[in-house]
């Protein structure tokens, strides 16, 4: 406010005639501008110490005559201020003190008013005012509990563990119980995700039930001749039907749900932001609709394009840095990408915690959302980097306010904090090798390549949200959606897991066809040292896991020889066979190598932190719940896969919306069966 006030003092110098800044021989601009400051600063302290004092004096003057004196005690301020000024130089009629006194006040409200809405608790306090009006007009709400889902994207269960150990997330600390003297009112439990660990096969299996069939971020099918991805809105849509159809059911939040930026509606009936809803064109059933309420309230717009700046310079200058300090891996964070990282930090943050706090005010029974700030940061900076970790600390105070607004509500909360994935470091396999996944595939059979690998575009959640806010094509201009029934393969990318498909063939084509046609093709895969395994079909053993050296595993042999799964880990072979099952499973999925030393994993796009695939912490997510809610899992027992988490979840409102204590496993699970039965 100071240097608005200062900059305005200095207009206004240079506006009215009789208003000066200077002495009449003049004086250099660094005179002038140190007079500027030195008056604004002056005025400031009076206005905000003498002010209040003269309006508890003037209490007794009638409103008229005080709206009068207004003016002229204003202007005495600045009179005053220029007068104790130690420059000396300024000097202003009475008349144009007036004035210029009236023109630095109305500046200095708006800009305290600006500063204002940034401020957490200003914000809350006027979604309150706002809230409570929507209420009026509405039905008493239940007296169970609601529960509240927040995502976390791309957060995994050790980079969690870390912040809450550096202070960086105090709020999540003292759920945990961390704090001295603190009990905890929540648990931390890891679980484990399929073998695709991106958005699109975790929240729809959280949501929906079923992630069957999603074998990668994006792949091809031949039925169809299309290319499937998991952010594209059509594709969104689709998956989400054939999970309903598969399931039978409505998804998690079909009774009083809302479902707050996310891939999936969860069958909520409240939707903002979610982009399977984004093909449709129907009034008030839009994905953007989301944005229209968020900024109709001129304070949440200029709170968030403060913010949007802010970020978009805070990227500027970290890339900058990053540049400057030859900090390796590195990729590309120039072109548009400060701002889509501005878009995914602040303007989805904001607009998707604000639905929030309405859906808790307004006492919806269960609500979903997802917060891709992170995920979107760790792709470009890495996943323990200094700016993933400032986005944690935003993303903790996100949930500090979600928190005291459910204090407020008119219902107790449940808050749940989960995430759908975590994220693998490491450079990318093109700037290791110098080519990028699919010039390996062209090699092995035999195609010409290109001179200059070409970069795999990322396919980060965030950049789906800017598109589609924007009513944009949601896949990069690069990527087919529909491709030719070519020869040629069509090679895919999800992280650090490719796919490998033919297109004329309209089967799924098996190992010894793949050698029959291109003898060199699974050799030169397997044995690529930015390789670490691949699976393909076979008519002898049904399914094969290929590694280096010729190793060839049966997949029922997995558990006795997990051969080049050893390194990845137990689950391994679980997550392979299930994705073997799948009808639209590529013709060679590709897993990149993994080094459990350091965690680290090849991206096949250009990510330095990437999930899609196994290895490392990306297949490691965790779920924060209340101990209000029964255990995820017995003792003993592991959380694995997305549809084991839904049942979870769906187990809570059970609880909840029963007023139920927390049931042991095996009750819920019974209760479950019995309604599956029903």
């Amino acid at each position: 406010m100071w240097a608005v006030s200062t900059v305005t003092m200095l207009v206004l110098a240079g506006i009215l005639p009789d208003f000066q800044l200077q002495s009449p021989d003049g004086d250099s601009a660094t005179t002038i501008a140190v007079t500027a400051a030195l008056g604004a600063g002056v005025f400031g302290v009076l206005s905000a110490v003498v002010w209040p004092l003269l309006v508890r004096l003037l209490l007794l003057v009638p409103a008229l005559v005080l709206g009068l004196l207004v003016f002229f005690l204003n202007g005495s301020l600045l009179l005053l201020a220029l007068r104790v000024n130690p420059s000396g130089q300024a000097e202003a009629a009475p008349e144009t003190a007036v004035i210029v006194a009236a023109v630095m006040s109305a500046v200095a409200s708006a800009t305290g008013a600006a500063l204002a809405v940034r401020d957490d608790d200003a914000y809350r306090r006027r979604l309150y005012r706002l809230a409570d009006r929507r209420r009026r007009r509405l039905p008493p709400c239940s007296s169970t509990p609601g529960t509240v889902v927040v995502q976390l994207d791309g957060v995994g269960h050790d980079v969690l563990r870390d912040a809450v150990d550096k202070g960086l997330m105090p709020t999540v600390a003292r759920w945990l119980g961390a704090g001295p003297g603190q009990p905890p009112t929540h648990r931390l439990t890891p679980w484990r995700t399929d073998w695709s660990s991106q958005t699109g096969a975790s929240q729809l299996g959280i949501l929906h039930g079923s992630n069957h069939d999603v074998p990668a971020f994006r792949w091809y099918e031949k039925d169809t001749g299309e290319v499937m991805v998991s952010n594209r809105p059509s594709s969104a849509l689709e998956l989400q039907r054939r999970a309903a159809e598969r399931t039978g059911g409505a998804g998690l939040l079909a009774v009083d749900g809302a479902s707050r930026g996310n891939l999936f509606s969860g069958g909520a009936g409240e939707l903002a932001l979610v982009l399977s809803v984004a093909v449709r064109r129907r009034r008030g059933n839009r994905s953007r609709d989301g944005y229209f309420a968020y900024f109709s309230d001129p304070a949440n717009a200029v709170r968030t394009f403060l913010s949007f700046v802010a970020e978009a310079a805070r990227e500027i200058g970290q890339s900058t840095r990053a540049r400057l300090r030859k900090e390796h891996p590195r990729v590309s964070r120039g072109g548009l990408y400060p701002l889509i990282r501005a878009f995914a930090t602040v303007v989805q943050r904001d607009v998707v915690v604000a639905a929030v706090m309405g859906d808790l005010l307004a006492g919806r029974t269960a609500v979903y959302a997802d917060l891709v700030a992170y995920d979107e940061v760790a792709h470009h900076s890495g996943p323990r980097s200094r700016d993933a970790a400032k986005v944690l600390r935003r993303l903790d105070r996100s949930l500090a306010l979600i928190e005291n607004v459910a204090e407020h509500a008119p219902r107790p909360y449940r808050i749940v904090v989960l995430s759908d994935h975590g994220q693998s470091p490491g450079e990318t396999f093109r700037s290791r090798y110098g080519l990028t996944l699919g010039d390996l595939v062209r090699a092995g059979c035999g195609l010409p390549v290109p001179r200059r690998a070409e970069q795999t575009h990322s396919g980060a959640e965030a950049r789906a949200t800017v598109r589609a806010a924007l009513r944009r094509p949601v896949e990069e201009s690069g990527e087919d959606h529909r491709p030719s029934r070519r020869p040629e393969p069509v090679v895919l990318a999800s992280g650090n897991l490719g796919l490998v498909s033919f297109p004329d063939v309209p089967h799924r084509m098996s190992h010894e066809e793949i050698d029959a046609r291109h003898p060199a093709l699974l050799p030169t895969l397997a044995n690529h040292p930015g390789i670490g395994f691949l699976l393909v079909r076979s008519e002898e053993h049904g399914g094969l896991v290929l590694g280096a050296r010729g190793a060839r595993t049966p997949l029922d042999e997995l558990d006795t020889d997990p051969g080049p799964l050893a390194v990845f880990g137990p689950g391994a072979a679980d997550a392979v066979r299930r994705t073997h099952s799948f009808p639209n499973t590529a013709d060679i999925m590709v897993n990149s190598c993994y080094d459990p030393d350091g965690g680290e994993v090849l991206a096949f796009e250009e990510q330095i932190g990437s999930h899609g695939g196994l290895g490392g912490a990306q297949g490691l997510p965790f779920l924060l719940s209340p101990l209000a809610c029964s255990p995820p899992v017995e003792d003993g027992e592991e959380l694995v896969g997305a549809e084991h988490v839904h049942r979870v979840l769906r187990r809570w409102l059970r609880e909840a919306s029963e007023a139920k204590a927390p049931l042991t496993v095996e009750a819920a699970e019974a209760a479950e069966a019995g309604e599956r039965a029903a």
